[in-house]
């Protein structure tokens, strides 16, 4: 729901950008590794979060709590093997940010080994601990939602991917309605208070996990 928590948005504003920029920039680096050029070709290979942030989504996400980038485009007709390099590039943007949480996590744990005091004092310790959290919560976060199956998150590429081209009917009016069907969720949800999709109790479950492994 929408949250005017300016204090909150400065704090999450870098891993949103730099969650977002991970995401994208991963799908156009599996895919110029497999072939495709169209990603190079359009300037989002790079790391440069102008090239891959999208306003509105981006607003969206810090306001509301769901947003998007801008997609990578590729051309699957490159690849060597369009079904399998496509879910290739695919799982790239959600290993990305899985990985990346994971590594901010881990951060985290290496700051309390070292200097177990310092989120606990004054000063910017609290904050950091705050930005830091944030890093590891918006790439699970990302990971979790790129996967559902639904139109044009990632997990729908993989699954239309594994989809036989005999049910191209289907898979074509799954792409065009799809994505109809997950912003009705998705704001359904927002404004009723329902989780009519589980992403927040998936990462939140993966979140805690990952701190409990390692020891926290």
């Amino acid at each position: 729901m929408f949250d005017p928590d300016l204090r909150r948005i400065a704090l999450v504003l870098p891993a949103v950008l730099v969650g977002f920029t991970i995401h994208e920039f991963s799908h156009a680096l599996v895919a110029v590794r497999l072939g495709d050029s169209t990603p190079k070709d359009q300037g989002r290979l790079t790391l440069n979060p102008i090239y891959h942030i999208e306003l509105i989504g981006l607003i969206m996400i810090l306001f509301l709590g769901f947003g998007w980038a801008k997609p990578v485009q590729i051309n699957p007709r490159n690849f060597k093997n369009p079904r399998n390099d496509e879910i290739l590039v695919s799982l790239a943007g959600p290993f990305s940010n899985l990985l990346f949480g994971v590594i901010f996590a881990v951060v985290v744990k290496i700051l309390f080994t070292l200097a177990p005091g310092m989120f606990y004092t004054g000063g910017f310790g609290p904050v950091l601990f705050q930005i830091l959290s944030y890093f590891v919560w918006i790439n699970l976060l990302l990971a979790v939602f790129n996967l559902f199956p639904i139109p044009p998150l990632d997990g729908s590429h993989i699954l239309l991917s594994l989809i036989p081209d005999r049910f191209a009917q289907f898979k074509l009016v799954y792409t065009r309605y799809g994505r109809f069907a997950l912003i009705a969720l998705i704001l359904l949800g927002s404004f009723t208070g329902y989780n009519l999709l589980p992403i927040g109790f998936l990462t939140a479950k993966l979140y805690d996990g990952l701190f409990s492994l390692l020891g926290m």
